[in-house]
């Protein structure tokens, strides 16, 4: 059953009454959010772009749950270079949410059953169970959605070679991130003539490498047609909204919200909502986080929206176009090395 459903006139009915009360749930349960909301002076809303929201960076500096110590299920870092790094926390409940919402969203393009999975990326990164980078958070979600698994990092050729040929037949799912994809598995693909047709790419991050390299979007998607691939999905997400991400549609060049979440783009010196074709800071909507205030979140992104109920799925469509100047570089891929070692 899809997730992307809703028109946005729909979406905004259903989901403003239901980030309400995360704002009013999180105030009573998190007390430097509600001294937060207090200084702003902001009490009423009237629609989803009013809602108070947090710097992404926050989390950062702040410990910032709605949970008591002994209900923390699981604690999240994000991929911060600098030493800083988000710390998010879970508890089952949220965990099992955000697990499910996810799953609904890739079912969309993956269907319902689990497919065998080829991983670009490397098993080391599995090392800590309980605390993930975004990027060890990112591999582990995904890969439960598939069977069979082949990390491609800790591969050969030969490797690659029998996983093809005992699943290539058939629908198979690849993930990783996208820096990763395009050197450990687009040029080793291209070089050693594998076929790669039946296969579903989900990918994300680590654009900056690409664009040094000049490689656009576009011509990742052109490339990879190349080698057979042409069920392409990008798609945009961060640990402090875990379980909510932005899909790429079948089309390309757009990426859309599921049923349970927005976008908003602001302009950064006003902070005023921007309308379509106007770009400006991104801001990211879920009703899934309830163990942390996470539900409404200013990122350090930039990002376009496109149109209006006139794409691959209803609601908007939009793209990010990269990092607002000087905010901390943080692409997963950028930090494979050190990950790898």
């Amino acid at each position: 059953m899809s997730v992307f459903t809703l028109s946005q006139a729909a979406r905004e009915k259903q989901l403003f009454p239901q980030l309400v009360d995360l704002v009013d749930h999180h105030r009573r349960l998190c007390a430097p959010y509600d001294r937060i909301l207090t200084a702003s002076g902001v009490f009423s809303f009237s629609d989803i772009s009013e809602l108070p929201w947090l710097p992404v960076r926050l989390f950062k500096t702040l410990e910032l749950k709605s949970i008591p110590d002994d209900e923390v299920f699981k604690v999240l870092t994000s991929s911060g270079t600098t030493g800083e790094v988000s710390r998010i926390y879970l508890d089952k409940a949220a965990a099992a949410t955000q697990t499910r919402q996810l799953g609904a969203t890739l079912q969309t393009v993956l269907g319902p059953k689990r497919l065998p999975m080829l991983i670009v990326d490397t098993k080391s990164i599995l090392k800590d169970r309980r605390s993930f980078s975004a990027r060890g958070a990112g591999v582990l979600g995904m890969a439960t959605f598939g069977r069979d698994h082949v990390w491609a990092l800790d591969a050969d050729v030969d490797g690659l070679r029998a996983f093809l040929a005992e699943h290539g037949d058939q629908p198979f799912l690849i993930f990783g991130f996208t820096y990763l994809v395009w050197l450990h598995l687009y040029e080793i693909a291209r070089e050693h003539g594998l076929d790669l047709s039946n296969g579903i790419l989900i990918h994300s991050g680590g654009w900056k490498k690409l664009v040094d390299q000049a490689v656009s979007p576009e011509e990742f998607r052109n490339r990879l047609a190349g080698v057979g691939l042409t069920r392409i999905h990008n798609f945009y997400g961060m640990v402090e909204q875990i379980g909510t991400i932005f899909l790429e549609g079948p089309t390309g060049g757009s990426l859309y919200c599921p049923d349970f979440a927005d976008v908003v783009v602001r302009d950064p010196e006003t902070w005023a909502e921007l309308p379509p074709g106007k770009p400006g800071l991104l801001e990211v909507v879920s009703t899934l986080p309830t163990s942390y205030p996470g539900h409404v979140l200013l990122t350090e992104d930039l990002g376009v929206v496109h149109g209006v109920d006139d794409g691959d799925w209803p609601g908007k469509r939009f793209s990010v176009l990269g990092r607002l100047p000087r905010a901390e570089a943080r692409g997963c891929s950028d930090t494979y090395r050190s990950a790898a070692a």
